[in-house]
Parts: structure tokens; C-alpha cells; sequence
């Protein structure tokens, strides 16, 4: 029975191998199929996908010789560069956890990050190894690897090693490593609304069913030339766009320095055909004085998301960058991120919308008491699919609380419409409570961008000792205009119900955001919090 049962496991682990569908195993198959095909670009680097998949498994060996393993926690702190995209590779054919870092963190909560998820190898740019020197704090991490520099790389960093000296000597050649489909593959922290971040576990399956769905609905091919300008440390960048890309073989271009100027640059020299920015960065192209210099009209597939697109940009996009399309994308980090998509058939008709679910997705709303509300209803928004979490890191209480009933919880409230459509009405946390009855910050905000001469706008809740909470409206305005606040005020009284109209609005030249474009909301309440007593 002994040797029947070696037989019997002897099969099942070359089934796995045969039927397994990883990270790695994705980018092996595209070059296979597409080996001169152009890969990826970064500054004056270009591979195609024999080159790129050989450098991924030099450096996935280095990474074995170190002892680097399967289940090894590994933290990558840098800005957008090749060697970013190839350890995303490199760690997932070892079977390693990547954990990318927004770089913008504080020392304080990086340190949580390392603590929190007993990582054994950081990964960075020489600009942020000082950082995660400083954030180890009673760790004992041995692996410290340098990104982007010469592997005769001589700076003050003596006991960190340059990933291009790992990689020498490497063979192009990866022995397998047994990897499970619904192994871990990233842990990515969100910054969400508690004191501390909470660390979303996602496998390869979660990941790839993800790509699967964004390649359909975002309607992506290997012609695709696209441009990688958002974080990659964020999920939207990395895998609604960078890993589909690598799925499918098209071309990518990477940029560490995504400024208005850089980006509109990007698209006419390399004839770029997709672009994904969130509604802050779509902004800031159409006010660039280059915007209308350039020669755009390479560009096919346009994307939104990470926040609402207020209708007037959508507009004005459609009107400013008439070859092209517009797929509003909708999503969070817990979903790997993808949920729903706006075609652009529908952009203009279904203004404001989220779209329908993609492929591998079910949607519904739901009441306080998980029970689904009739259409046209106000309610939380709730997912089925295998693109969710595996849950949060450590901490079993949180993921039950998000996935109860056998849903996954967004923590967005939405109305689905009779056809299925759905419409954002706001983050619970941004509703606004004043004098007993909620305003939906995201109404206010989109009568407020019709007015002419705003460019940006955020409402938010500041406390007030009548109405509890007061709706107030922090403005930037374009350049070369002045706004007061009786002009916004008399114009929000011909577009809302008195009870909505912002009780208090104040002017800025910037709005805080993070690096993937989200206005911080919670920086301007903290910041706003005395405007009532002024």
C-alpha cells in the first residue's frame, strides 16, 4: 500500500506542475510564444521577452544561492524601473512573497510593515535602502539588495548587495520549484482608514483570474503599446496593467518620473495606444500647456480609476482626445483590484456610472444586514469572486468581518440601476451626516467641478456645533482664476438642495494626495478641522 501511495502522490505533484498557473509561469509562456517580441522599456533599456525572461531567472537564482525560499517574505521599496518589474518575476518563479511599499510611508509605519510581516529580504533603490535601514528595528534581515545600480556599485551602502552582482554568473536556466496555484504571491498593505495598514494577501490565482478579467473588459491586445506611469508599488498600476500586459505580450514603457510634461512626451515618442491615470492626473494633462503641442493621437485606450472622474473631465476628455476611448475601471486592493468597468459605449449615456461586473465578478448591494436591496436602492457593495484576498495578514478578525456571510465587503456605498449598472455614491467613511440627514460628498463635488473656473475640488466634513457636521468644499482653482465664496456658494443654490449646499468652502493650490493620485481626505478634515471656528 506504501508503494501505491508513493505512486498515487508521485501523480498528483506532476498534475500540479503540468496544470499549475503562476506568476512565473505566465511570463514563461509569453516568451515561448513571443521570444524578439518587444517587452519592456526603461530609459535607454529595451528588452524584448527572451531577454527579459533570462534576466528574471538570473536573478531568481541569485536569489536561491542567498537562500532566498518559497514562503520568504521580501519587501521592494523603489520607484518605477525595469529591475522593479524583473523581482516582481523573480521572486514569484522562487515562490517568494513580494511585498511592494509605498514609498511615501513614514519610517514609523514601513517599521510596522517589516515587523508585521516578519520579512526575512528588503529590496530598494539606493534613494530609499537608508529608509529601510532605519525601519528594521528588532529584525535580524541578512538579505538587502540594491536596485538599479552597477554591479560594481561603491557607495556608503556596504551591507546592502546590487542586484546586477547577484544576477553574475547566474545560469538563464530555473530548476522548478513546487508552487501551488493559490500560494501566496504579494502581500500589499492598504492605506486605508485605521492607525495602521492592513496587509491583503493575494495568490496567484487571485492575481492572474484578475488579468483574465481586466484583458477581456478593458479589451486589451498584444498590439498595445502601453505607458506605466502610476506607482507600480500600487495594485491598480501593477496588476490591471503591467501584468496583463506581460500575459498577452504587448510593450510597456516604464517612467519613474511621471509628470505631466514626461508623460505627454512618452505617448508621442514611443506612439503609446494606452494610458492609465487616476481623475488627479487625467486633470493635470488637460491643464498642461504641452497637452495640445503634442501629437496624441497614437493614443486608443484611455483608463480611469482609483477615484471618482468628475463628469466634466470625462467631457472634456472625450471632446480633447477624440481617437481614443475611455474605460472607467473600479476596484481595491482587496480584489486584486478589479471589479467593474465602464465601456466606452456607455461613457457619455451612463455619466458617473462604475459600470457592470467583469468576467470572473459578482456584484450585488446589500443592506446593514447583508440582505440584497431592491435596485435603486442605496447600499454597501459586495463581491463574489476568485479574484479576493486569501484575507488579511494576521489578522483573522478583520478578514472575517470583510468576507461575512460569504461576501467580500467593499465598504462603498452604491445603487445598481435595473440594467445592472452601478453608481458610486460614496465611500461609507465620506458620507456626510449633517443636522441628522447624509449628504454624499461625491453629489456635492460634481456640481461644484460645473462651475467654471474650478480645476479641482474635495468636500469633506469639518465638526460644527449646529449642523454636527458641516458640508465644506476645499477648491483649487485654475490658473489665473479667482473664485470667492459667494460665487460657489450662490452657484452650488442653483444645482443642490439647500441641506447639501457646502456650509464653508476654502481655497488651495494643491489638494494632499498619495503617489496613485487619491485626494487624502483625512489629511484635509485633520487640516480643516477649525474653518467653523475662523
Amino acid at each position: 500500500m506504501k508503494n501505491g501511495e508513493n505512486v498515487l502522490g508521485n501523480v498528483d505533484r506532476l498534475l500540479q506542475r503540468a496544470r499549475r498557473n503562476t506568476l512565473g509561469d505566465l511570463l514563461a509562456r509569453t516568451r515561448d510564444r513571443m521570444p524578439d517580441k518587444f517587452a519592456i522599456a526603461y530609459n535607454d533599456e529595451r528588452l524584448n521577452y527572451a531577454e527579459l525572461d533570462d534576466l528574471v531567472n538570473q536573478t531568481a537564482n541569485g536569489f536561491r544561492m542567498d537562500g532566498i525560499g518559497k514562503g520568504d517574505m521580501v519587501t521592494v521599496m523603489s520607484r518605477n524601473s525595469l529591475d522593479f518589474v524583473i523581482v516582481n518575476f523573480s521572486l514569484a518563479r522562487i515562490g517568494a512573497v513580494m511585498i511592494p511599499i509605498n514609498y511615501m510611508l513614514t519610517t514609523e509605519d514601513v517599521r510596522y510593515i517589516l515587523e508585521h510581516a516578519e520579512v526575512c529580504g528588503l529590496i530598494a533603490s539606493e534613494e530609499f535602502a537608508k529608509v529601510l535601514d532605519q525601519s528594521t528595528g528588532r529584525l535580524q534581515i541578512s538579505h538587502r539588495y540594491l536596485m538599479n545600480v552597477s554591479a560594481d556599485y561603491m557607495g556608503e551602502l556596504s551591507s546592502w548587495t546590487a542586484l546586477s552582482k547577484l544576477r553574475e554568473g547566474q545560469t538563464t536556466e530555473l530548476s522548478d520549484v513546487d508552487i501551488a496555484d493559490d500560494d501566496l504571491a504579494h502581500v500589499l498593505y492598504t492605506s486605508g482608514t485605521e492607525s495602521r495598514p492592513k496587509g491583503v494577501m493575494l495568490s496567484h490565482k487571485s492575481i492572474i483570474s484578475e488579468y483574465v478579467s481586466a484583458i477581456v473588459d478593458a479589451r486589451m491586445d498584444a498590439d498595445d503599446i502601453a505607458i506605466h506611469a502610476l506607482p507600480l508599488y500600487h495594485s491598480a498600476q501593477l496588476h490591471v496593467f503591467l501584468g496583463p500586459s506581460v500575459y498577452i505580450g504587448s510593450s510597456g514603457i516604464i517612467l519613474d518620473n511621471a509628470t505631466p510634461e514626461n508623460i505627454l512626451e512618452t505617448i508621442e515618442r514611443e506612439k503609446a495606444t494606452q494610458l492609465f491615470c487616476p481623475p488627479t492626473v487625467w486633470i493635470a494633462l488637460l491643464r498642461h500647456p504641452d497637452f495640445d503641442k503634442r501629437d496624441l493621437s497614437s493614443l486608443k485606450k484611455c483608463y480611469y480609476g482609483a477615484a471618482i472622474m468628475p463628469m466634466e473631465v470625462i467631457k472634456e476628455l472625450t471632446d480633447r482626445l477624440p481617437n481614443a476611448k475611455l474605460w472607467n475601471c473600479y476596484g481595491q486592493t482587496e480584489v486584486a483590484p478589479l471589479v467593474t468597468v465602464l465601456q466606452p459605449e456607455d461613457q457619455l449615456s451612463k455619466l458617473g456610472s462604475a459600470g457592470i461586473s467583469i468576467l470572473n465578478v459578482q456584484t450585488k448591494i446589500f443592506d446593514d444586514n447583508d440582505k440584497e436591496v431592491p435596485r435603486g436602492e442605496i447600499g454597501e457593495i459586495v463581491h463574489r469572486t476568485p479574484h479576493a484576498m486569501k484575507g488579511y495578514l494576521h489578522d483573522p478578525e478583520k478578514t472575517a468581518e470583510a468576507f461575512r456571510n460569504g461576501w467580500f465587503h467593499s465598504g462603498d456605498l452604491g445603487v445598481m440601476g435595473k440594467d445592472g449598472y452601478i453608481t458610486i455614491v460614496d465611500r461609507k467613511k465620506d458620507m456626510i451626516n449633517t443636522g441628522g440627514v447624509n449628504v454624499s460628498s461625491r453629489e456635492v463635488e460634481e456640481a461644484i467641478y460645473q462651475l467654471e473656473g474650478v480645476s479641482e475640488v474635495a468636500v469633506i466634513s469639518i465638526p460644527d456645533a449646529y449642523w454636527i457636521e458641516a458640508v465644506t468644499a476645499i477648491i483649487v482653482p485654475k490658473p489665473g482664476v479667482s473664485l470667492t465664496t459667494e460665487e460657489v456658494i450662490q452657484f452650488c443654490k442653483e444645482k443642490l438642495s439647500k441641506f447639501k449646499i457646502p456650509k464653508y468652502v476654502d481655497f488651495t493650490e494643491e489638494l494632499p494626495k498619495n503617489p496613485s493620485g487619491k485626494v487624502l481626505k483625512r489629511s484635509l478634515r485633520d487640516q480643516y478641522e477649525a474653518l467653523g471656528e475662523r
